[in-house]
């Protein structure tokens, strides 16, 4: 028996990397799955050639599995409901979402084009919040229709959006949203049996190979701390009917390493009981964050 023995998946930008690992892995764990591709360049650019999705569908049958293609464009409103519909066509229904689906457009602040901001975020942060959106109707209904519902949705934040990262501020910017989009969605979603919880991957991929070559180099020993396939289990888990009780979180994974990302909290304050002088702040700034815990490094800074 597998964990996810008789679960219906769909797994955005699953053609390679990341995303092929989750597809696979959640296959292994006896998953039906929908490998969504559109098959284009790290850019978003058409890459030519054969489809990337086929070949992860044809890995997953032939080890036994099942699978079907999806070629549709998630940062496209209509394409993205029928993503889902497509799960429900081939499958009878949808029990996971997992958002993965991504490029890179890499720019210093000062020179990235509205055009590079705008295509990075569409796909980001508008290809989550359409999937999630009509992943989240077609379990609403169900919910009302009164059948049980027992779905997760699983996106891709990344450090760069809980951190920064220098040269990527339209990446950094759709990632930090979907962080904002996965606790919006947990607290919305919870009501008719759905959890949303996100990841921060650090993993060799076509991005991270261009941006970070050195650190995500593979290394001579026995574990490779940047394979892909280490993302994967988290995920997997996270798709499972074991974390029901898990909703609103993000992850950070790297090699073996699993980590709960505590994002925005309420630090030191101070509380003045009336309306602040502009020339009485700078030493109750200084104040507050002398005793605040100084802030993660923006990453390249």
């Amino acid at each position: 028996m597998g964990l996810l023995d008789g679960r219906i998946v769909i797994v955005t930008g699953s053609g390679g990397g990341i995303g092929r690992a989750h597809a696979l892995a959640f296959a292994a764990e006896g998953a039906r799955v929908v490998v969504n591709d559109i098959g284009v360049g790290l850019d978003g650019s058409p890459a030519g050639g054969g489809s990337a999705a086929q070949g992860v569908v044809d890995e997953i049958t032939a080890a036994g599995g099942e699978a079907v293609v999806s070629g549709a464009n998630v940062a496209d409103w209509s394409q993205a409901e029928g993503l889902v519909q497509t799960a429900v066509d081939a499958f009878g229904g949808l029990d996971v979402l997992v958002n993965n689906a991504g490029i890179v457009r890499d720019r210093m602040f000062a020179n990235t084009s509205e055009e590079e901001f705008d295509a990075v975020t569409a796909v980001h942060l508008k290809g989550h919040f359409a999937t999630m959106k009509h992943a989240a109707a077609y379990w609403r209904a169900k919910s009302k229709a009164g059948e049980t519902v027992d779905a997760r949705i699983v996106n891709t934040s990344s450090g760069a959006g809980l951190q920064g990262s220098v040269g990527q501020a339209n990446y950094s910017a759709a990632k930090a949203g979907i962080a904002a989009l996965t606790l919006v969605a947990s607290a919305e979603m919870g009501r008719y049996g759905v959890t949303v919880n996100a990841i921060a991957p650090s993993a060799r991929t076509r991005m991270t190979e261009t941006v970070f070559a050195e650190m995500m180099s593979t290394q001579d020993a026995a574990f490779d701390a940047m394979a892909p396939e280490n993302v994967s289990p988290l995920v997997v888990w996270l798709g499972s009917t074991e974390s029901r009780d898990v909703t609103g979180r993000v992850f950070e994974v790297e090699g073996g390493i699993i980590r709960v990302a505590e994002g925005w909290a309420h630090g030191p304050q101070f509380d003045k009981g009336a309306r602040w002088d502009p020339t009485e702040l700078a030493p109750v700034v200084t104040g507050l964050l002398t005793e605040a815990r100084p802030p993660v490094p923006v990453y390249g800074a």
